[in-house]
């Protein structure tokens, strides 16, 4: 479903199991590690090895004098399955480019630290992710902390006396805490729900923690939810960015919601916390804000805090706005009550006046600066492009860009004027070889006479004389853009490259359009949405170079529900379809899926509810209710990991289709959740889809 984050597409699974055990010589070392690739792109066509061997820049760190920047990029290893992030420093304007590291451990959370004379960072070469530190050159690492079971995340207070951290602990009983006698019992004894989230059962759950800090090692470690059976940060997807201290070092603010089992399931109402160090006292900032509040983020002097905060209880995807709160009277400020966009991310300016934020709008993600007094909302930057993150380095932004065509990069954007220059170039290699196609922003005309931003990404080398076969791609999420993304499952550029005519609309439902555009799809599931995907294909298969005989529609999680859906209802457009991920029966999502606050607000409600007009009319348009009208090659591909939609529905959706007497393949994935993040798994799921597709459209 809502999948906020594209952060975890980049760090993937598995990452790298293979330290150097005491027999093993650094020869053999260095054999072993994954790093930048030199492969050859044929042709200057796009495969699946050749998406596989991008490097995937992460984390941008400016130093303390704004002279250096640190960031990472994540390297692919297909014959290994596995990844593997070097570091990465150079100046501020690009130049004096050096790699720090060269290990077999991955190095993740790297910050600044001691002055800009050292660097801090996360690291599993002990056996644990643990914390270290090492010159800014890289050499003399030294390994921090020593905690048990490791840690996932970490920042010093501001004096560096201390250090935040959050790390696992157990969650509820095991069934060995009952029954001693049953070491090797496997069951597990469930009372109430949130048994399982995401991908994994519940067992345990991240708290934070502050730990003394002499220069050296931790000591005098303390659970600020010691005894509590609360997360933070909050899972599946929250990390350090919903933990932080204030400027003085005195006050921890932590993000939460305090409510487990049935009453968690069912409320999306997060809170901001104050833990003041010295006296231990916690105080909620935000009660009686009934909706998301996280991600807190104190002003340079301390004065305010700002948060982004979701105004309705149990609605996932409402308006992320930015609330600014002055410390010393508790007046709260919502700076974009006038700004009819969402807030994705955001910094304080040294001014403690306003805040960078980055926000979608019409489906490219940009920079913008936020005054905190008056709410006026200034754009910084222009283009066919997404911002996905940012550090302030005095006049400038060194920012983190991406697009359909170009991974990510590191850029230097000009606060005077938005105008950006690349510094990073670590994909280059590649690019220069490859062939990307021509991407086009369209506005097409839906049923109800509204206009809809449709992209359009046309084959390498197109020939406007030739006729194409065409791809209708449905977003999930339901209410994720389709905007400037780069990804490594559903790159449109790699679509393209099998030889289609790819066509994207953001159809009702989706960010970056206003709330009213955004909110349409709760409680329509399989309405106006579906009539704007035919609106998208319809127009575009007019085209001369589209064959119009040749259409096929793809899509992941709700986008897996759209192929299911239009399976029965596409009166004969299309000649194949492939879903994964995809809720196939609406009765059985509502009963096996967990955060029910979803289903609830989306769907309507229950489905035993016959009162309730608007849940009723969600249930009747549940795809598995049109499989006698399935006439259609399809395919489905699922992870058996995946506890937000079951591998059930995908199963489902299959039996159906032999049972039609369709022709229907499925890939099943044992070891994945709603993602593909594993390598091989990967590159396999690319060249089913490319088989799949060439068998019935080429």
């Amino acid at each position: 479903m809502n999948i906020k984050t594209f952060i975890v597409m980049a760090l993937g699974v598995g990452l790298v199991s293979c330290g150097s055990g005491p027999e093993t010589n650094k020869d053999e070392e260095k054999a072993i590690l994954i790093g930048k690739s030199d492969i050859r792109v044929k042709d200057g066509i796009m495969t699946p090895e050749v998406l596989y061997s991008f490097g995937r820049v992460s984390d941008v760190q400016v130093a303390p004098d704004n002279s250096t920047i640190l960031y990472g990029v994540t390297y692919v290893s297909i014959d290994q399955n596995k990844t593997n992030r070097e570091l990465f420093t150079m100046n501020v304007d690009g130049s004096n480019k050096k790699q720090i590291t060269s290990t077999p451990k991955s190095e993740n959370n790297t910050v600044w630290v001691k002055n800009g004379n050292k660097i801090a960072f996360l690291s599993s070469e002990s056996g644990s992710s643990q914390i270290w530190e090492m010159n800014a050159d890289g050499s003399g690492r030294v390994q921090i902390s020593e905690v048990e079971g490791g840690i996932d995340g970490f920042c010093y207070s501001p004096d560096e006396t201390k250090i935040l951290y959050f790390a696992n602990v157990k969650y509820g009983k095991r069934t060995v805490d009952l029954y001693p006698d049953l070491p090797e019992a496997s069951g597990r004894i469930i009372d109430d729900l949130m048994y399982k989230h995401w991908s994994e059962w519940v067992e345990e759950i991240p708290h934070p923690f502050v730990a003394d800090y002499d220069g050296t090692k931790l000591s005098g470690i303390v659970d600020l939810l010691e005894g509590e059976p609360y997360e933070s940060p909050m899972l599946p997807l929250g990390g350090m960015e919903q933990l932080t201290w204030s400027p003085d070092s005195k006050v921890v603010a932590y993000t939460c919601r305090k409510k487990v089992g049935l009453e968690y399931s069912l409320s999306t109402n997060s809170d901001i916390y104050l833990y003041n160090i010295e006296s231990k006292e916690t105080r909620n900032l935000t009660e009686g804000m009934m909706g998301y509040d996280v991600n807190p983020l104190f002003s340079p002097n301390g004065k305010y805090i700002a948060w982004q905060s979701m105004e309705r209880e149990g609605y996932e995807s409402d308006k992320n706005r930015l609330f600014v709160m002055d410390l010393s009277t508790g007046e709260k400020t919502y700076v974009t009550d006038r700004f009819d966009y969402n807030v994705d991310f955001m910094s304080w300016d040294s001014d403690n006046q306003s805040l960078y934020i980055v926000s979608c709008v019409e489906a490219k993600t940009q920079i913008f600066r936020a005054y905190i007094h008056t709410s006026e909302i200034k754009q910084i930057t222009n283009g066919v492009h997404d911002y996905e993150s940012f550090a302030i380095a005095g006049d400038k932004l060194i920012a983190l860009r991406h697009s359909l065509s170009k991974p990510n990069e590191v850029y230097s954007v000009n606060l005077a004027n938005g105008e950006a220059t690349e510094l990073s170039f670590e994909n280059k290699h590649i690019l220069d070889q490859v062939i990307m196609g021509k991407v086009e922003e369209r506005w097409i005309t839906t049923t109800d006479n509204k206009k809809m931003l449709t992209w359009v990404v046309y084959p390498p080398n197109f020939d406007p004389n030739k006729k194409y076969p065409a791809l209708l791609y449905c977003q999930g999420g339901p209410q994720n853009t389709v905007s400037q993304f780069w990804s490594y499952r559903w790159n449109l550029q790699m679509m393209a490259a099998n030889g289609y005519i790819i066509v994207a609309p953001n159809r009702r439902g989706l960010p970056g359009f206003g709330q009213e555009w955004l909110e349409q799809i709760s409680g329509d599931y399989g309405g106006q949405n579906m009539k704007d995907y035919l609106s998208a294909i319809d127009a575009v298969s007019k085209e001369s170079f589209v064959d119009a005989d040749k259409l096929g529609c793809t899509g992941a999680s709700y986008g897996g529900f759209s192929v299911y859906w239009l399976a029965g209802n596409h009166n004969k457009r299309f000649k194949a379809f492939l879903a994964h991920a995809g809720i196939f029966n609406l009765e059985a999502q509502y009963l096996e899926t967990e955060e029910m606050w979803f289903a609830n607000w989306d769907m309507g409600g229950s489905y035993w509810d016959r009162n309730n007009s608007i849940a009723q009319r969600t249930y009747s348009n549940s795809p598995h209710k049109f499989v006698d009208k399935w006439d259609t090659p399809i395919m489905v591909t699922h992870g058996e990991l995946d506890f937000r939609i079951l591998a059930s529905q995908g199963m489902m959706a299959f039996n159906a289709a032999k049972l039609r007497g369709i022709p229907a393949r499925m890939l099943i994935y044992p070891n994945e959740n709603h993602w593909i993040s594993q390598p091989q798994n990967g590159i396999l799921f690319q060249r089913e889809f490319a088989r799949w597709f060439g068998i019935h459209l080429k």
